[in-house]
Order: C-alpha cells, then sequence, then structure tokens
C-alpha cells in the first residue's frame, strides 16, 4: 500500500475545495435562511423571487419572468400557477398577441411586498458583511454564472 496519490487521484481535490461546491453550499445556506421568513409569508423560495421581480416590475409576460429568474416555462408556469391560485398574481393573454401571457400583481400581491420588506433585513443582518463586500461577491458570482451560461 502507498500514502501516494495516482495521477488520477491528485486530480480530485476534495469537496471543500471546489468553487462549485461553496456556491451550492451557500446557496443550500441561503435557501434554509429565507425558509421560516418566507413560511411566514406563505412563499416557497422560488415564489418569493417572482413576487419581488414582479414587485419592482409589475406587468410582465412569462417570457420576460424567465429571462429575469433564468427559469424556463416549464418551470416558470407551475410556479405562477400557484401564485394565481393564492390570490397573488393574475395570468392574462396579451389582447394584441394571444400567445404572451401577462403577470400582474393583485392587490393581495401588492400588499405583501410590505411584509417582504422585513425578510430582506433579515437576510442583510444575518449574512453580516457591508454593502460593499456583497456588492462585490455578487458582482463576481454574477460574471462566474454569465461566463458558464455562454
Amino acid at each position: 500500500m502507498t500514502d501516494t496519490l495516482s495521477d488520477d487521484d491528485a486530480s480530485l481535490p476534495d469537496v471543500t475545495g471546489m468553487l462549485c461546491f461553496s456556491l451550492y453550499s451557500a446557496g443550500h445556506a441561503f435557501t434554509q435562511l429565507y425558509r421560516p421568513l418566507l413560511d411566514e409569508l406563505g412563499l416557497t423560495y422560488p415564489q418569493y423571487l417572482v413576487m419581488v421581480t414582479l414587485w419592482n416590475r409589475d406587468g410582465q409576460n412569462v417570457k420576460e419572468l424567465g429571462q429575469a429568474l433564468f427559469l424556463d416555462s416549464s418551470t416558470l408556469t407551475p410556479l405562477l400557477k400557484r401564485l394565481d391560485a393564492a390570490g397573488l398574481i393574475t395570468r392574462t393573454r396579451n389582447p394584441k398577441d394571444e400567445r404572451e401571457v401577462l403577470i400582474h400583481l393583485t392587490t393581495k400581491g401588492q400588499a405583501l411586498k410590505a411584509s417582504a420588506r422585513d425578510v430582506m433585513r433579515c437576510i442583510e443582518e444575518a449574512v453580516g458583511m457591508d454593502a460593499d463586500t456583497v456588492k462585490a461577491i455578487k458582482a463576481s458570482v454574477d460574471k462566474i454564472r454569465d461566463t458558464i451560461r455562454q
């Protein structure tokens, strides 16, 4: 038996040394952090992302939402159906183009925005980093994502 690694073994880092694992585990940690906060709002994390996107610009179509959230319509449509059933959004055909579905916040969906402000405040406190550090990390992660998607 030998204590040295073969060439094949040497190319396999421990997961803790892998960037993708750090991103994955950080994403998982964020999901766990958000869960109890979003449970109070009656939203899942993906539903929350849809709502935040609509709070920033209501009246988007499904394609625009999908592009903003990097989701295809087969993933987005069930989310939108559940938000519609919860009375937070409406889905209507565009009268100018029947193929297009427009998503609008309801009064109830708009009102949920006030409660959601507490979610962001809690997340910012939990991260414990100054705004410039968070901005720099976000820019780096966005660049990685965009490079991979090309």
